[in-house]
């Protein structure tokens, strides 16, 4: 079981999970490798494995942070590269045509919610922490990483998971 099942199974929930979840980071926790979305083969890459991705089983993901409509207006800005949206202390990014990132809105330099996406990378506007699209910090202030979540889509639809 890991620390995400653990805390979901004592009973947290919703924003009490995610600011125990960003709140006690180690080492080892601080990033994992975020998935993109490759739209002509219809499969997510980046997370170890292909998985196939449809309609039908986007919505049966469990464990969902996010689920984000791309035809949404206050979703608007993902339909470019480089745009982004902060939504749930999850900062989600198109980070090229039809491939998605996302990582925690908290900064692991300080636990301040200004991360944001800046051309290619993840980017603190407190401190100038920088982090790649799989949360691997770029500098000092960075150096610790930041939480990143796998992203899927259908092209309709965005998932955010743990």
């Amino acid at each position: 079981m890991n620390r995400y099942e653990f805390l979901k199974s004592i009973g947290f929930k919703g924003a009490a999970l995610m600011a125990v979840m960003t709140s006690c980071v180690s080492e080892e926790d601080t990033f994992v490798e975020a998935a993109v979305y490759d739209p002509n083969k219809k499969t997510i890459t980046g997370t170890g494995n292909s998985i196939n991705v449809s309609t039908t089983e986007l919505l049966a993901i469990k464990n969902q942070l996010l689920n984000l409509k791309l035809s949404d207006a206050t979703n608007a800005s993902l339909m470019k590269i480089g745009g982004y949206i902060r939504k749930s202390n999850i900062v989600v990014a198109q980070v090229s045509e039809n491939s998605f990132a996302a990582v925690t809105q908290l900064c692991t330099h300080e636990p301040k919610k200004d991360v944001i996406f800046n051309k290619n990378e993840f980017y603190c506007t407190a401190h100038g922490a920088r982090f790649t699209i799989q949360g691997k910090g770029l500098n000092d202030t960075g150096r610790k990483g930041i939480q990143a979540y796998k992203v899927y889509t259908d092209g309709i639809s965005i998932v955010v998971t743990a």
